[in-house]
């Protein structure tokens, strides 16, 4: 039995869901070479609007954020332009649509913005490097990154808030700031990646101060209600685990709460793994010290997460790749067709 995701879910007084069911950010590598959104990709977002929200695929805010080929951006009219239309296409189908908000930090690469900006450096909080080499392009290995200065974190949090407001003048009707998955935000939140000694790194309160930071300007900018917010207690993707994280999140989590956030969303992709210090799977543990409205994501069946949402584990559920391969998934669950099993060969087409 799924019905409870078929329920509408109120997230605030500005902002209801048709039901519970979210699409997961995909990163799709689809925008043109100017990293605009294309007709195609507004076309595959609208097919989709039978989602109670759409996540976008994630965004980079700046050019020497980005870590992937053709990833759209949110930084120029060009750009806002091409969202726009994938926007209008999700709304014309009765869904709604949050822009995820990306820097990928250490895991950038100087070949997609060094003609751009004529810099090369990779930005990180630590001289801390990833190993491996970049997705899709296994010949551009990861460099060792310029930890950031105070000023320049100074101009991030300004820049983030900056492509918030892009995403409302863009329709979006909200923004998921990206602070999973061993990017930016998540690098300053783990001590694999901060080695840094001033007042961003070293105790609890220092290294969430970044993540805070862009929270609340992006808040001051367009709202609580239109802000949320990803997180990855558990460091499992481009950064090695440390008993000492959990500290750091013990403190983040319930000054987020504070927030009054849309929703804040887990970042994993198998939410069976579990986290010696978090004492079991990441979402249960953010669960524990969160009240409000949580996404849970993570290789869930319909099934498995309707059960999830009963038994009061989180309180919306993502989906991720099962969307790729079922534009109408929602339609599917709802009457119990079966669905079409994903395969990497559809990463190679918008359908």
């Amino acid at each position: 039995m799924t019905d409870n995701l078929f329920q509408t879910y109120v997230l605030n007084e500005t902002l209801s869901l048709k039901n519970r069911i979210i699409m997961a950010p995909l990163t799709r590598c689809m925008a043109d070479d100017e990293l605009v959104p294309t007709q195609d990709m507004a076309d595959y977002y609208g097919r989709r609007g039978g989602a109670g929200l759409i996540i976008s695929e994630a965004v980079i805010i700046r050019p020497d954020g980005q870590g992937y080929p053709n990833t759209p951006g949110l930084f120029t009219p060009a750009q806002i332009d091409g969202w726009r239309m994938v926007t209008d296409a999700v709304h014309q189908n009765g869904g709604k649509i949050f822009a995820q908000l990306w820097h990928t930090g250490r895991v950038a690469h100087p070949h997609f913005y060094q003609a751009i900006t004529g810099n090369r450096d990779v930005i990180a909080p630590s001289e801390v490097g990833a190993d491996g080499t970049v997705p899709r392009m296994r010949e551009l290995i990861y460099q060792i990154p310029k930890a950031v200065s105070i000023e320049e974190i100074a101009q991030l949090v300004s820049d983030y808030s900056q492509a918030a407001a892009n995403a409302i003048d863009a329709g979006f009707d909200g923004v998921e700031i990206h602070g999973a998955n061993g990017y930016l935000i998540d690098q300053f939140l783990h001590h694999d990646s901060n080695h840094r000694s001033d007042e961003y790194g070293q105790t609890p309160e220092n290294m969430s101060r970044f993540a805070l930071e862009v929270v609340d300007a992006i808040i001051a900018r367009i709202g609580n209600e239109r802000t949320a917010l990803r997180v990855s207690p558990g460091a499992y993707f481009n950064m090695t685990g440390d008993s000492r994280d959990r500290t750091v999140f013990d403190y983040l989590v319930p000054e987020l709460e504070k927030r009054d956030l849309a929703f804040l969303h887990i970042g994993i992709f198998d939410d069976s793994m579990e986290f010696d210090y978090l004492g079991g799977r990441a979402s249960s543990y953010v669960r524990s010290i969160y009240n409000k409205t949580l996404v849970g994501v993570g290789s869930f069946t319909a099934e498995a997460g309707s059960k999830a949402i009963a038994d009061d584990k989180f309180d919306l559920l993502a989906i991720g790749r099962p969307f790729i391969a079922n534009p109408d998934y929602v339609e599917r669950v709802r009457d119990g067709k079966e669905l079409v099993e994903y395969s990497t060969e559809m990463l190679t087409s918008l359908v």
